[in-house]
Order: structure tokens, then C-alpha cells, then sequence
């Protein structure tokens, strides 16, 4: 089972520059407060955690975003100085797993020597990740060899995925947000590793040039997430294909097979376009380009390092004659609705006893329902351009049970079409439906499902009870 995992085997270090690398070291203990979204009223579980961070220029300290997300409380120490201060979350990447903190009082920051960072290291080259293992307080390191230099999915959102190295270091229950380090340089920051079956000694580091990303993406005040050219595409080595589109043999181009609708490339590019470049640079026929001296990496690396508002310039093969396209490149919404989610509260509204609830990563993976309906809508929200029609999917996550709504209980985690003939397209809708006086509620549900229909009077009659009953604390939350 693929899960995110911290570095932390004992490995004896002398000298210098181990000396100036534990200076850098932080030791960071988090609160966190992890949201309920079966009880979404609730406030959620307190649980304790703790990770590693490192001082970078300008009094700040890098970290995973796993360490502090849904944090409610962080405390950092430096090594050697078992001391807590208090700290506090100055930006965070949940898309790329990266986190800055500050801390309250500068005065931490004394003694301290800020890391500085390299470059991608070189395949079966030797580097050294620092950090602190669980319930430990004294400096540990773990040597490894690069590997590997690809493309993974990061597990801390579950669907982004980004330029990862791999290394051949034993992951051990230790710490993640560690610098891995080689020629005194910081090369990357440790934060996931293959457990149990899978894998064994096989790590994973994020690289410099996703650091250098975030680093830059913060510069004014905000984080805005990567962006994407938001379509699909397939290699293309068939020479017969290649002839009927009047490609030579030359091992370029590969044919592009979907645009998703609102994305960036929406209107730009089409479907069966052979794309041949990419900001210049030629596009191998498997779909890498050749961007770094490590080797090939796939085109969107050149997507990964621009930002909102910029663009990208794109050669095309269309009909046979060569087209330049520019595509300008924005939010990634609605890709989001099937990543992970932290730092926010659930949002619901509950009428009637029963819970509205919009679909997303976090709702799924705590309800795992068995609705086939709802199901697809999430699974091809955006690849079935659902989310043209609707902001978010909207269900009845949960009953809780009462004469208003005894007969209710088969419509559970089914999607909501329209409340009293309004048309719900986000949560928000659904309060703005109940807010309206009718003497009857009418819920219409996706497909051949009979309505449910919730007298007026009796809905209000029951409202405090319902309350008392199971401990609602709030009838609805709409902010994130």
C-alpha cells in the first residue's frame, strides 16, 4: 500500500558539515484538528503529529504540507534546544506538498544558518536526507542513491502529480519535510516512500525545481496552484498512423485525443491536433521532451513551471498544415473536486433531518457510498464535462432519522436535481431553495426517483428536536 511515510534511519554523522546542517534542522509538532464529514457539524478529531523542517533564507522554514495540514497549533525546537516556539503557517502547497512557516518571535532564528539549494541531482549519485525519527529529539540521517528522475503522483492530494527523484534510501516511521542534501546544498525536500510488499528502500524526494515553484509563487503574498493544460494526449509510434497524418519518420509528435471543456487549452487546441513543440522544444513521440541534462521528462514539465497568467506556445500539426498556438493558462477548477482537501471546514446544510452535503475527495473517502449514479458523477466530473452544468454535485449524505422524514431513508447519498423547481448547482443553492416560504418542500433527485416532499409546518415543528436529538450544533456551513 502506497502511503506517505517520513525518513528517520540512524546513520553516524561527523564533521563540519553535519555540524552546520543540524543548525538548520527544525523539529515541528503540530495539532491538528481533522474535519468530520459524517457529522459534519462536529468540530472534528484532535490529533498530535510531529515532522522536520529546515531554515531557509529570510527567517522562514521549508516543510511538507502533510505535517501541517489541518494544523490548529504548531510548535518548532531547533536541534539541540529542546525549547518550543511558537509557529505558524505563512503559506501552503497541499498540490505539491510544500509548506512555509514563520516564527512569532526572530530571536528563534538566532544561531540558525539558512540552507541553500542546488540543483536536480545526477542519477546514482549519493545523497543524505536529514530529519528526526518519531519520539526522537536528536539529529538522524539516511544515505541513498538516486535512482530514478520521473513523474509520480504525490499522496498528499491524491491526484496531483509532479517531477519526483527516487532513492534507494530504507524509509523507517520517522520524519518528513527533511532537506536531502548533496555537496552542501539542499536537493530536494523528503516527503513520500513505498511500504509493506511494494517496494522495499525505495524513497521519494521533491526536487528543486518544484521547490523553486512554490518559492516563487509566494513571492506575492498568495499561493495560486499549478496550472494545466487540462487535455490528454497519446504517443505516437505507429509508422502507419504517423503516415495518414503525414507525419515523418522522425520519432516527434504525439496526437492529441481529448480537450476538457473550461480548461486552458478549451478553444485552442483540438482533439487530433499532433503536437510537435513546446515552447520550442521538440516533442518526442512517447510525449517527453528534453528540458534538463538528467534526460527526458514528460511535456507538461514545461506546464509545471509557469504560473497563472502565463502562457505556452504550442507547434501543431492540424489537416496537415502547421499551426502556432498560444494557450493561456488558469485555475485548475474542476480538477479539484477530486483531490484531497485540508484546511477546510465541511460544508452541509441540514433540513428536515436531512444532511446536504456537496461531493468531493474528502466526502467520498469518508462515506464511501454505493450509489452508482453518484459514483459516475464523480468519477467523470470533468472527463464527461458534468461540471458544465454544476459548480459541484450535491447529495443527501446522511438521515438523521424522524417522523418528518420516515420514509426518506432509501433516497440516501442519492444527487439532488432541484429543490421547489430551482435547479442545484452548489450547496449554496440548496439554502437559498429552503429559504424560500412554500407550504411544501419538493426534492427532485437525478433519475427516475420518485420526489421527496417535506410539509412546511412539520418541518419547523421538528426542527428542535431533530437538534437535541443527535447534537447538531449548526443547520449549515457554506464557507470553506
Amino acid at each position: 500500500m502506497f502511503r506517505i511515510l517520513f525518513f528517520g534511519i540512524l546513520f553516524f554523522v561527523t564533521g563540519v558539515q553535519a555540524s552546520r546542517i543540524g543548525e538548520s534542522l527544525v523539529r515541528i509538532e503540530a495539532t491538528s484538528m481533522e474535519p468530520n464529514y459524517n457529522t459534519p457539524w462536529n468540530p472534528g478529531d484532535v490529533i498530535s503529529g510531529a515532522g522536520t523542517g529546515f531554515v531557509i533564507p529570510g527567517k522562514r522554514i521549508m516543510t511538507n504540507a502533510h505535517v501541517v495540514g489541518n494544523a490548529r497549533f504548531l510548535t518548532v525546537s531547533k536541534e539541540g534546544d529542546p525549547q518550543p516556539w511558537i509557529a505558524r503557517v505563512a503559506h501552503v502547497a497541499h498540490d505539491c506538498d510544500l509548506a512555509l512557516l514563520e516564527v512569532e518571535r526572530e530571536e528563534f532564528f538566532s544561531g540558525t544558518s539558512p540552507l541553500e539549494f542546488g540543483g536536480i541531482p545526477a542519477i546514482e549519485s549519493m545523497v543524505s536526507v536529514y530529519g528526526y525519527p518519531i519520539g526522537g529529539t536528536r539529529l538522524s540521517v539516511t544515505r541513498g542513491i538516486v535512482s530514478r528522475i520521473d513523474f509520480q503522483t504525490y499522496t498528499h492530494s491524491g491526484l496531483d502529480s509532479h517531477l519526483a527523484v527516487q532513492i534507494d534510501a530504507a524509509i523507517n516511521p520517522g520524519n518528513s519535510g527533511g532537506p536531502v542534501m548533496q555537496a552542501g546544498k539542499v536537493v530536494g525536500v523528503a516527503f513520500q516512500g513505498f511500504r509493506g510488499d511494494v517496494a522495499q528502500n525505495v524513497g521519494y524526494m521533491i526536487p528543486t525545481p518544484v521547490v523553486d515553484r512554490f518559492l516563487k509563487d509566494v513571492e506575492d503574498g498568495r499561493y495560486d496552484r499549478y496550472v494545466d493544460l487540462a487535455l490528454t494526449y497519446e504517443s505516437l509510434f505507429n509508422p502507419a498512423a504517423r503516415k495518414a497524418l503525414g507525419l515523418a519518420d522522425d520519432n516527434r509528435g504525439v496526437v492529441v485525443s481529448s480537450v476538457y471543456a473550461t480548461g486552458s487549452s478549451d478553444g485552442v487546441v483540438e482533439p487530433g491536433d499532433v503536437l510537435l513543440k513546446i515552447d520550442g522544444l521538440d516533442i518526442s513521440s512517447d510525449g517527453t521532451i528534453p528540458i534538463d541534462a538528467n534526460g527526458p521528462v514528460p511535456l507538461t514539465e514545461v506546464v509545471e513551471r509557469k504560473f497563472k497568467g502565463d502562457s505556452v506556445v504550442l507547434e501543431v500539426l492540424r489537416g496537415g498544415k502547421r499551426k502556432t498556438l498560444v494557450v493561456p493558462l488558469h485555475s485548475p477548477w474542476p480538477f479539484t473536486l477530486q483531490a484531497s482537501a485540508y484546511d477546510e471546514k465541511p460544508r452541509f446544510v441540514v433540513f428536515g433531518g436531512l444532511v446536504f452535503q456537496p461531493v468531493d475527495w474528502n466526502f467520498m473517502e469518508a462515506h464511501d457510498p454505493d450509489n452508482q449514479r453518484l459514483n459516475y458523477l464523480f468519477d467523470y466530473f470533468v472527463e464527461d464535462g458534468i461540471h458544465e452544468a454544476m459548480k459541484e454535485p450535491v447529495v443527501i449524505g446522511s438521515i438523521l432519522p424522524d417522523p418528518v422524514n420516515s420514509y426518506a431513508g432509501e433516497f440516501l447519498h442519492s444527487p439532488v436535481e432541484s429543490i421547489n423547481g430551482e435547479r442545484i448547482r452548489s450547496i449554496e443553492d440548496v439554502a437559498a431553495a429552503f429559504a424560500k416560504p412554500v407550504d411544501y418542500h419538493v426534492i427532485s433527485l437525478l433519475g427516475d426517483q420518485r420526489p421527496i416532499v417535506l410539509e412546511s409546518n412539520l418541518v419547523e415543528e421538528a426542527r428542535p428536536r431533530i437538534l437535541e436529538r443527535y447534537g447538531v450544533t449548526s443547520e449549515q456551513n457554506l464557507e470553506k
